[in-house]
C-alpha cells in the first residue's frame, strides 16, 4: 500500500516492482533452461557416447535433432514470458511452444544439420581432397553464414506461422537486411564457441536460456518488421 494524493491510499500489484520483475525473469529462465535440457536430453546423452572420430559426424547430427524443437520452444516461452510473479506459467508456455513448433522447425533444422555435417566432414578430411587452401576458408565462411541464417530461421519459426520455404527466404533476407541483428547472433555464436573451447562444451547448454534471451533481444528489428510487413 502506497499513500496517494489527498491522504488517499492506493495499492500496487505484487508484480509491479523491479524486484518482482527480476524474480519473475529468473524463475522463467531457470524453468525454461531445465525444460530445454529435458527436451533435448535424448540426443545430448547419446552424444556423450560418441567418439571424436569424423565418421561419427552423421550420428552426431542425428543426436542434435531434438535440440531444434527444444530451442524453438524456449524462444517461444521467453518471448511470451510473464512479468508478474502472481501470473507465471513458463512450463505451460514452453510445452505449448514445443507442440506448435516441433514439426515446423524440424523442416528447417534437419536440412541445416545435414548441410553443416557435410561442411564439417569435408573440413576434417580437407588434406585428402586435393582442393586449394582457400576452399577451406570458403567452407568456414559458408558454415558461419549457414549458422547465422539458422539463427534467424529459428526465431521466425518459433514466433510466426509461415511455410518452411517462406521462413527460409525471410531468414536469408534478414541476414543482410538487419546487419545489427546478424551481428548480435554472430557475437552469441562466438561466445558459445569460446565457452566451449576454453571451458567445457556443457557450459553453452547450461547457459542456453540467457543466450536465447539475448538472441531475442538482438532480433527485435527482425521480429518487428516481420509483424508489420509479413503478417496480416
Amino acid at each position: 500500500m502506497i499513500p496517494g494524493p489527498a491522504g488517499t491510499v492506493r495499492t500496487t500489484a505484487v508484480g509491479d516492482g523491479p524486484l518482482s520483475r527480476a524474480a519473475a525473469l529468473i524463475h522463467t529462465l531457470v524453468t525454461v533452461e531445465a525444460l530445454l535440457l529435458l527436451a533435448a536430453s535424448p540426443g545430448l546423452v547419446a552424444l556423450l557416447f560418441l567418439g571424436a572420430d569424423p565418421t561419427n559426424l552423421p550420428l552426431a547430427a542425428v543426436c542434435l535433432l531434438p535440440l531444434g524443437p527444444a530451442l524453438s520452444a524456449a524462444l517461444y516461452a521467453l518471448h511470451h514470458r510473464g512479468r508478474d510473479l502472481t501470473d507465471l506459467h513458463p512450463a505451460r508456455t514452453y510445452w505449448r511452444g514445443w507442440r506448435l513448433n516441433a514439426a515446423p522447425v524440424l523442416k528447417l533444422w534437419a536440412p541445416l544439420l545435414g548441410w553443416l555435417t557435410v561442411i564439417a566432414f569435408t573440413l576434417t578430411r580437407f588434406s585428402s581432397t586435393g582442393l586449394p587452401g582457400w576452399w577451406a576458408v570458403l567452407l568456414v565462411a559458408v558454415g558461419l553464414a549457414s549458422l547465422l541464417w539458422g539463427a534467424h530461421a529459428l526465431v521466425l519459426t518459433s514466433l510466426f506461422s509461415f511455410r518452411a520455404r517462406d521462413t527460409a527466404r525471410l531468414a536469408g533476407y534478414f541476414l543482410f537486411r538487419h546487419a545489427r541483428a546478424t551481428l548480435g547472433a554472430t557475437s552469441l555464436l562466438v561466445l558459445a564457441a569460446g565457452l566451449t573451447a576454453l571451458l567445457t562444451e556443457a557450459l553453452p547448454a547450461l547457459l542456453a536460456a540467457p543466450l536465447l534471451l539475448s538472441l531475442l533481444h538482438s532480433s527485435r528489428p527482425v521480429i518487428a518488421e516481420t509483424q508489420e510487413e509479413f503478417t496480416v
